[in-house]
């Protein structure tokens, strides 16, 4: 007699035959940690086919910040950067080669910004407590304002040494070290085999691939509504930085006090509420976020515009926002009100125009075709995003010839490329 096996054996051993088959299908997933490290959250969020090695590979990347904090924090008395603040007045100090070469990033960023972005601003910087709301007066401002100026920072390569040209000058990394972070996790990411990942440290993150299939949204949060959002950037392979006056601040009788001082006064720079630059890497991200504070929206547009592969979204003291080139619709303005609430439509306002559900049609089809061509949405599909969340930040508003504009525009830019 013959014996069959039953329904229940042949799907037993059709599954077993699936796993044997395809056995890293069956364990891939995101996998994903945050912790607090660096006076902020860290989050990591990564795609492997072995759970075990995902989750090493998360390990050692809070390793890594951890390690970074410890020598980089003004915070630790036993830090590397403490120890150049304590000795470098007094003589040369020998440091490590990560610390020279990130100190000479950080003049290098000094240099193309006209100084508005300076390590040393930490000479009037330190004299501030923004948890407990204690500002420093302006007589103790102005004593320790000589001391903000990069060029008081001699750097001898040959040597490996740093040090400062006259007492009272400090250095900070706060405005670069959490790029430098995050661009470091990324290094040992990719040395383990990861292709899909995504590390942030506070405003700061960075990009390996895309979302398998789709790409990663950054949100660039209203500087003054804490739940809103005035774009959303979907990006891949980039970094991304967010700074804004929100993020360590206090207020006395309607000052806002922040932690991104202007190196010229010694004062929080009121320029700008927020500033997102996205760049190939963090640390060119993180320097420059904190540029647009001292420049203003216009200068730092010009000096953004100037570099390779970068490109600012910011929204101004008044609430305006302005956004590169790299990002910008011809058809629009340069600059375009956010955090207002939409206004009632009136007899004269014209209801949505078809073109815009046209827009959000070749949107999609961008999306899909740059997976097919191989290219990446990392600039140009951003525009789109932007382009469609002012309509809705706006309301409906806006006049139809724009809305006609926008839509060819995407047409021409997106659609015909991809």
């Amino acid at each position: 007699m013959k014996h069959f096996p039953s329904p229940i054996s042949a799907h037993l051993l059709l599954a077993c035959f699936a796993v044997l088959l395809y056995p890293s299908y069956a364990l891939a997933e995101w996998l994903s940690e945050e912790q607090a490290i660096m006076g902020t959250s860290v989050r990591v969020e990564l795609w492997d086919e072995d759970r075990a090695a995902g989750k090493a590979a998360i390990d050692a990347v809070m390793e890594e910040m951890r390690r970074i904090d410890r020598g980089m924090s003004p915070f630790i008395a036993t830090s590397e950067l403490s120890h150049i603040n304590q000795e470098a007045a007094a003589h040369p100090v020998t440091i490590s080669q990560e610390m020279f070469d990130l100190i000479a990033r950080s003049l290098e960023f000094s240099r193309i910004t006209g100084g508005a972005f300076d390590i040393t601003f930490s000479s009037v910087g330190y004299l501030y407590d923004y948890r407990r709301h204690i500002k420093p007066t302006e007589a103790e401002i102005q004593r320790a304002l000589p001391g903000i100026n990069y060029r008081h920072i001699i750097l001898d390569g040959e040597h490996r040494t740093i040090r400062f040209q006259q007492p009272g000058v400090r250095i900070d990394l706060g405005g670069i070290a959490k790029g430098h972070a995050v661009d470091s996790c990324i290094d040992i990411l990719k040395k383990r085999g990861i292709t899909h990942a995504l590390v942030t440290a506070g405003g700061d993150s960075r990009i390996i691939g895309d979302r398998r299939g789709r790409p990663w949204m950054i949100g660039i949060r209203d500087p003054r509504r804490k739940d809103g959002m005035v774009a959303r950037l979907p990006l891949s392979d980039t970094a991304v930085s967010t700074s804004g006056d929100y993020e360590r601040y206090f207020e006395v009788d309607g000052v806002r006090y922040h932690h991104i001082i202007n190196p010229k006064t010694g004062h929080s720079a009121s320029e700008v509420r927020s500033a997102t630059i996205i760049a190939p890497n963090a640390t060119t991200t993180d320097g420059l976020s904190k540029t647009a504070f001292v420049l203003g929206p216009q200068k730092t547009i010009t000096l953004i515009e100037s570099l390779k592969n970068v490109d600012a979204v910011i929204i101004d003291k008044n609430g305006r926002m302005f956004y590169s080139r790299g990002l910008r619709n011809p058809a629009l303005q340069t600059s375009l009100p956010v955090s207002a609430p939409p206004q009632p439509k009136s007899a004269n306002e014209l209801a949505p125009s078809p073109s815009v559900d046209k827009s959000l049609r070749l949107c999609l089809k961008a999306s899909v075709a740059y997976r097919l061509s191989g290219c990446k949405p990392t600039r140009i599909v951003a525009s789109v995003y932007l382009m469609l969340k002012y309509y809705y930040t706006l309301g409906w508003g806006i006049r139809i010839q724009k809305q006609l504009d926008t839509s060819a525009y995407i047409k021409n830019e997106l659609c015909l490329k991809a």
